[in-house]
C-alpha cells in the first residue's frame, strides 16, 4: 500500500490542516510526530525506500531503538502538508540503539525532520514507558496560552488551577494537570530534557512564550486534548481582559466533580485562594 492512502498517513494529514485552520501555525511554527505501529509499517513497507544515510538524532532513545515515526519537516509550512504531504512531512527509522535515523519516505523535495526531533523522541520515550498506547506528540503555537506565559506566574499549580477554573469539562479532559517550562532555546537537548521530565506526569507542557506540547494515543484525542486547553485560555484571556473573575469553581466543587466523573484530581491544583 502507498503511504499516503495509509489510515495513519491520512489522520496525520487532517490534523496538520486543522491545526493550521485554527491558527497555530504561522510560517513554518509547530510540529507533528506519530510513532507507527509494527502493522502499519508492513503495510507500507513496500513504498519505503532504505538507502538513505544514518543522521544522528542529537539524543539517545533507546526505548524506540528499530521503530518507525512520521514527522513534519524542518522548515515545512503546516498549510502545505495537505496540498504536498510527500514534500513537507517524512517517515523516519531509528538505528538498534535509538541514536540515528534514516528517512525511508517522504521529503522528496529535501530537507529534514522537524528541529524539534529530540524533543518530540524524547517525550514519546517517556510516554511509552507510562503506556505503550501513546503515539502523537504534537507542538503548535496556541496564541492565547502564549498570551498567559506573559501574565501569570510560570507554575503548574497555578497554570493548572487557573484553566480549570475556566471551563467544567477541563479537569475531566486534563485530569492529571499542565506542566510548565521556563522560556529555553528551542530545538535542543536542553528544552527536551525539561520537557520529557513533565511528560512523566502530564500530557501538556506549556513552552513559555513560545507555545504548547501534547501527548496523546491518537490524532483526535491529542488534537482534542490541545484544543480544549487553548479554549480555555481564550476565555481566561477574556475574563482578565473583563477585569477578572467575580466568581468561579471553589475546590470542593473541583472534588464533587471528580467524583461523579470518576477522575483523580491532584490535591496540589486544588489549594486555598
Amino acid at each position: 500500500m502507498a503511504v499516503l492512502d495509509a489510515e495513519f498517513a491520512q489522520g496525520f494529514i487532517r490534523l496538520c490542516n486543522d491545526g493550521w485552520e485554527q491558527g497555530w501555525h504561522e510560517r513554518n511554527g509547530g510540529n507533528l510526530s506519530y510513532r507507527m505501529k509494527a502493522e502499519e509499517v508492513e503495510e507500507v513497507r513496500s513504498d519505503l525506500k532504505f538507502d538513505a544515510a544514518w543522521q544522528p538524532i542529537g539524543t539517545s532513545v533507546p526505548a524506540l531503538a528499530g521503530e518507525f515515526f512520521m514527522v513534519t519537516g524542518s522548515g515545512k509550512y503546516f498549510r502545505n502538508v495537505i496540498l504536498d504531504p510527500e514534500a513537507n512531512t517524512c517517515i523516519i527509522e531509528l538505528d538498534d540503539k535509538g541514536e540515528n535515523f534514516r528517512i525511508v519516505w517522504g521529503l522528496v523535495k529535501g530537507g529534514r525532520p522537524t528541529s524539534e526531533l529530540p524533543s518530540h523522541l524524547m517525550n514519546l520515550e517517556v510516554k511509552k514507558k507510562i503506556n505503550p498506547d501513546y503515539r502523537v506528540v504534537y507542538h503548535a503555537h496556541t496564541t492565547n496560552t502564549i498570551a498567559l506565559t506573559f501574565v501569570l506566574p510560570l507554575k503548574d499549580e497555578i497554570f493548572t488551577r487557573e484553566l480549570w477554573e475556566m471551563a467544567t469539562e477541563c479537569p475531566v479532559v486534563f485530569p492529571d494537570g499542565i506542566g510548565v517550562v521556563h522560556w529555553m532555546v528551542p530545538g535542543g537537548r536542553d528544552i527536551a530534557v525539561a520537557t520529557s521530565d513533565l511528560m512523566k506526569k502530564y500530557d501538556v507542557a506549556i513552552w513559555a512564550h513560545h507555545g504548547m506540547f501534547c501527548a496523546g494515543t491518537d490524532f483526535d484525542m491529542t488534537f482534542g486534548l490541545m484544543h480544549t486547553v487553548e479554549k480555555s485560555a481564550e476565555i481566561l484571556v477574556k475574563v482578565l481582559s473583563m477585569g477578572g473573575k467575580k466568581q468561579t469553581i471553589q475546590p470542593d466543587e473541583f472534588r464533587h466533580l471528580a467524583k461523579d466523573f470518576g477522575v483523580t484530581l491532584p490535591e496540589k491544583f486544588l489549594y486555598e485562594k
